[in-house]
């Protein structure tokens, strides 16, 4: 059964709040109405939303200044936006302060709730690494951030483990024992072609090349070990954050340079 999520719907159409709310209602939802950017904030406050679906144009504080304004009391609370008249800079404004996206009105309904289907769902990674300690210590360490975590020192059953369940990353190794990183890296992206790969090494500079032929290849990033947690987990919320705007339909944007890299040239 999908987990019930609580949005909070802000317009000052009462009718088009009230239309949004019985359809996420009638899908198992439960909702929350706020009518002004104002009441809006109060309600993140109190009562805890884990969404907010807001329109940008409305009296008094409109949609972006709100959001600016939730996003300072809960950085992590995903807010969309809507208007029927967005202009540019709004837009910009919008997505630099946060908001996953800004839908146009009319917006397809489905859309939103394949968004919302998502929300709770946790980052699943594959840690594919041939040392098991290293596994079982990071496994440890990311299930205490809330993640769910496979581990993986065979390369040959990578793609068994992806096939099972959705993943949202794959760690992998660029050396595997007698097998290649980068060979894995193939196979994966031979069968998955957007699925986001993060290369790790402890080898530095003597990676170089294959760390820029995994980047030819389609890895989304690389990391050096000993693994710096904080940026891993960095990583991990970006390409989750850009999973769930794509469904929205904003574009899955790659990194312009590999995170690291100038501490390795």
């Amino acid at each position: 059964m999908e987990e019930r999520i609580k949005i909070l719907v802000v317009d000052d159409d009462r009718r088009m709040v009230k239309t949004i709310c019985d359809i996420l209602t009638a899908k198992g939802h439960e909702t929350l109405q706020a009518y002004t950017g104002e009441e809006a904030v109060t309600i993140a406050k109190s009562d805890g939303p884990d969404c907010v679906l807001m329109d940008i144009k409305m009296p008094g504080i409109n949609g972006v200044e709100a959001l600016k304004m939730i996003k300072e009391i809960s950085p992590e609370l995903p807010v969309v936006l809507m208007s029927a008249f967005a202009t540019e800079e709004q837009v910009a404004a919008a997505q630099k302060l946060g908001a996953y996206t800004v839908l146009d009105k009319p917006f397809d309904i489905q859309m939103l709730l394949s968004f919302l289907s998502l929300i709770r769902r946790e980052e699943s990674i594959l840690v594919v690494d041939d040392d098991p300690a290293f596994c079982q210590t990071l496994k440890r360490i990311l299930q205490a951030r809330g993640c769910s975590v496979d581990a993986e020192t065979d390369p040959e059953k990578v793609l068994g483990h992806m096939a099972e369940d959705y993943k949202l990353v794959v760690l992998l190794d660029l050396k595997l024992g007698d097998a290649k990183g980068l060979d894995v890296l193939k196979n994966i992206r031979a069968k998955y072609p957007t699925k986001p790969v993060l290369l790790a090494t402890a080898y530095g500079v003597e990676t170089a090349d294959s760390i820029k032929q995994g980047v030819q290849i389609g890895a989304y990033t690389s990391l050096y070990k000993p693994l710096e947690i904080e940026s891993l987990v960095g990583v991990i919320k970006e390409i989750r954050r850009k999973k769930l705007s794509a469904v929205l339909g904003e574009p899955f944007a790659m990194p312009q340079r590999m995170p690291n890299e100038k501490h390795h040239e």
